[in-house]
């Protein structure tokens, strides 16, 4: 037995030093927004993604949400959608968004959001590896006991890069405008703010040249609707403008929403600043990172980046 747990420590700190190696050294990874193509209503869209992803060398790749808003949310489709990343060929890291849960209902039309939240805690974010062939080792926020439910924030490095994931769905960031009824949002706004603080701690530390953070919400962008409640993400706004304002590198923010500049033939980051925005609405794209050039993070020429938007 002890042979056993000294080869798994072995060989996660084997796996663990590859990510960290060659910090100099450009390379790539592909992001998989959602909804996928035009098959809202089965995998097909995400399988040819994945499978297209599988014929770039890329060194992982972020999936935006494991299925449509018209798909179903049950147990049957979680496993299914399990299944399917498992046998993804690169490192594979799930960012949760809105319609894998936020907008799940029983049948007597009851919200269902947080049970469902909590089955794909359970299936999908178990352990600290990614899914795919090439594993990755992943550092959840759930390593810290007093936010051992939010499991879906991972963090992870690369060449120099600090990688991370954060709950933050679409929608006005799941805010509620019934009374009474923001106990989720509250209790993920404190977990988050604490895990992008820790993010950049550990990214400044590590003397990392850049971070990037994936969503589904867009948290840079300021609501245009004056009836509007409260903005959901002025709080998470505000700390990434701080974050960026105390880093020396990049901060890249790449999100499921549509760009804000209407339509664009490809994806592109806006910056402002050392802060940039990569909006990503559908299909996927490659980014490059290269930590020795001027131009630390560009989006690549893949197949299937972006489609025109008619």
């Amino acid at each position: 037995m002890m042979q056993r747990i000294n080869a798994c420590m072995l060989a996660a700190c084997l796996a663990l030093a590859a990510t960290n190696a060659g910090a100099s050294e450009r390379f790539s990874f592909g992001y998989v927004a959602h909804p996928f193509g035009d098959a809202l209503a089965d995998e097909t869209g995400l399988r040819e993604a994945l499978e297209e992803t599988e014929q770039e060398n890329l060194a992982f790749v972020v999936l935006g949400g494991i299925k449509s808003p018209i798909e179903p949310c049950s147990d049957e489709l979680y496993a299914q959608r399990r299944a399917l990343l498992g046998q993804a060929k690169h490192g594979l890291v799930v960012s949760l968004a809105e319609s894998d849960w936020g907008g799940c209902r029983y049948r007597d039309g009851r919200t269902a959001a947080l049970e469902r939240l909590h089955r794909l805690r359970e299936l999908l974010f178990a352990d600290d590896l990614s899914f795919g062939a090439s594993k990755i080792p992943l550092n959840r926020q759930s390593a810290n006991p007093k936010f051992r439910d939010y499991a879906e924030n991972a963090r992870w490095e690369i060449g120099g890069i600090m990688f991370a994931t954060v709950n933050l769905p679409a929608n006005n960031n799941r805010y509620l405008t019934a009374a009474g009824r923001n106990g989720e949002f509250e209790d993920r706004q404190v977990a988050n703010r604490d895990w992008l603080q820790r993010v950049a701690m550990h990214a400044k530390r590590k003397q990392s040249a850049g971070i990037v953070i994936f969503s589904d919400g867009n948290p840079l962008a300021v609501p245009d609707d004056v009836s509007v409640q409260r903005d959901g993400f002025k709080e998470t706004r505000k700390q990434l403008a701080a974050i960026a304002a105390a880093f020396p590198g990049k901060v890249l923010l790449v999100h499921n929403q549509p760009p804000r500049a209407g339509k664009q033939r490809m994806p592109a980051i806006r910056w402002k600043g050392n802060l940039g925005e990569l909006a990503v609405a559908s299909d996927w794209i490659g980014v490059t990172v290269a930590p020795m050039q001027a131009e630390l993070f560009s989006v690549g020429a893949v197949k299937a980046a972006e489609r025109a938007r008619e």
